[in-house]
């Protein structure tokens, strides 16, 4: 029989802290429903003292959720703990996740202190956590990069204080797989009273090695693996969710399994990206578009006579199914809210007309409607209050002559109109933009991505603007990609502060 092993999601807080990333509380709970769904066994939900946002998000997905256990960020400090425990009080499954840096680096600089200090305040943050919640995990911070001997006083420490569970973070993703394996190994044979406690990974990727050291500490003892949703995460990202729960899946003579159901891990990432405007790379493992994708001549050949010569994951395992239901511009409201629904999307009626409209005229323009289009339409509503809005644009370009665009905005009830020429039709239409929003702000990213494949789908515009020292990130998507680079800018002056 299979060991279990726990998964551990922290998209809604290790993975919304990349710049552009933020959900509002609505499509955090939108989220947290679906991970639920998915069969993840622990959200992490936030930081609670970090912002009201994220207390108020702790406190709705808690109410929002069942089954799985609610877990709220800390520091070593007092005030942390206290603030997450009050907005963990609706959970009916409560963790405190606590804890403080273990690295020679952390202890001298970041803290100015000594190694039997920070057990001391270790000890401290776990024993005081516990007179709230029974379930505690603590976090050794860069423990990748913690000498193993102190590393196993820190958690015999912190198990004896009363820790449920003992994360092992390789904080700045630089161990080696064989390494990060040995240091699990090393505290299972060396920690009194390790059986008392669970080991936890969470692996960064800034050297793309997240999911190998994460599957390596697997394989030497760890039951918990902390992970997000396409591996989002600060940096380079975070081992992705649905890497290791298929690597599980597939190698099953490892006899460690999970909880997840497979069948919702494409829906999920879909979601995903459409919500945080964070898109996923073609090539990505298990959910890009190109994952199930055969171009090469050898490969389709072997392909067609046998799925199984370049396949070892059957679409279906993951929820890409080929022959789900088409919608177009004949399907009724009750086709779209099953689809949104297979997609974790649970609307109101009237938020459902508002969409199924928008549903209409995208469907006039183009022959299938995409998972990710419904996605998008289910999202466009977050810019409904934004003061700045396009009302119309038109673009000339061609070869052999200079592009100009003409564009009118409405700006708080009032009516704009500008001209301008431009290196092309993007770069005409941004500076008609200028033309009336006259702020001095530098174009500092621009992304598309076409979420499918057909010459008439809808493009996803990422943009990445300095104004006044800070950086506003900003999403357009349109089936018309100047109209939807234009949506991006102005998303992101829609962001500025006054």
């Amino acid at each position: 029989m299979s060991e279990r092993l726990f998964i551990f999601d922290t998209t809604l807080r290790d993975g919304e802290q990349v710049p552009g990333c933020q959900l509002n509380t609505v499509e955090k709970i939108q989220v947290a429903k679906q991970l639920e769904a998915l069969g993840v066994d622990v959200i992490e939900a936030g930081f609670p003292v970090s912002s009201p946002g994220d207390f108020n998000s702790v406190i709705e997905i808690s109410k929002a959720v069942t089954w799985p256990t609610i877990c709220a960020l800390t520091r070593a400090v007092e005030k942390d703990i206290d603030v997450a425990a009050e907005a963990l009080k609706y959970a009916k499954h409560k963790r405190i996740h606590t804890g403080i840096g273990t690295s020679d680096p952390h202890i001298k600089y970041k803290f100015n202190s000594t190694r039997e200090e920070i057990i001391e305040r270790a000890v401290a943050a776990v024993k005081y956590a516990r007179r709230y919640v029974d379930d505690v995990e603590f976090y050794a911070e860069d423990a990748g990069r913690t000498d193993n001997e102190y590393l196993a006083r820190v958690v015999e420490a912190v198990i004896k204080a009363g820790a449920t569970v003992v994360n092992i973070p390789d904080t700045t993703g630089y161990c080696l797989p064989d390494e990060y394996g040995a240091k699990i190994k090393y505290l299972v044979d060396h920690v009194d009273g390790i059986d008392k406690a669970i080991l936890s990974t969470h692996c960064h990727n800034d050297l793309g090695m997240a999911t190998a050291n994460t599957v390596s500490g697997v394989l030497n003892g760890a039951r918990q693996v902390e992970v997000t949703i396409n591996g989002i995460g600060e940096r380079a990202g975070n081992t992705a969710l649905e890497e290791v729960a298929m690597i599980l899946r597939c190698h099953k003579h490892l006899n460690v399994d999970t909880n997840i159901n497979t069948q919702k891990i494409y829906p999920t990432s879909r979601m995903v990206s459409s919500l945080m405007n964070m898109p996923v790379q073609p090539n990505k493992a298990i959910v890009g578009r190109n994952a199930f994708a055969h171009s090469s001549g050898i490969h389709q050949d072997g392909v067609l006579k046998n799925v199984q010569t370049y396949e070892i994951i059957n679409p279906k395992d993951v929820g890409i199914d080929d022959n789900a239901i088409v919608l177009t511009a004949r399907s009724g409201r009750a086709a779209l809210k099953h689809r949104l629904h297979v997609l974790g999307v649970e609307m109101s009626q009237e938020k459902l007309d508002k969409v199924y409209e928008d549903f209409l005229k995208l469907a006039d323009k183009k022959k299938d409607i995409t998972d990710d289009d419904i996605l998008v339409l289910a999202g466009a509503d977050r810019n409904v209050n934004h003061h700045i809005k396009l009302e119309y644009l038109q673009v000339t370009s061609g070869v052999g002559v200079r592009s100009v665009a003409s564009l009118g905005l409405n700006i708080s009830g009032e009516h704009f109109e500008a001209a301008a020429t431009g290196n092309g039709p993007v770069d005409a239409a941004i500076k008609a933009v200028k033309q009336i929003i006259r702020r001095q702000m530098t174009l500092k990213e621009f992304t598309i991505q076409a979420i499918s494949k057909g010459s008439d789908d809808v493009g996803k515009v990422h943009m990445q603007v300095e104004y006044d020292g800070q950086m506003y990130y900003g999403f357009g998507a349109n089936t018309d990609i100047i109209a939807a680079s234009v949506e991006a800018y102005i998303d992101c002056i829609n962001k500025f502060r006054k």
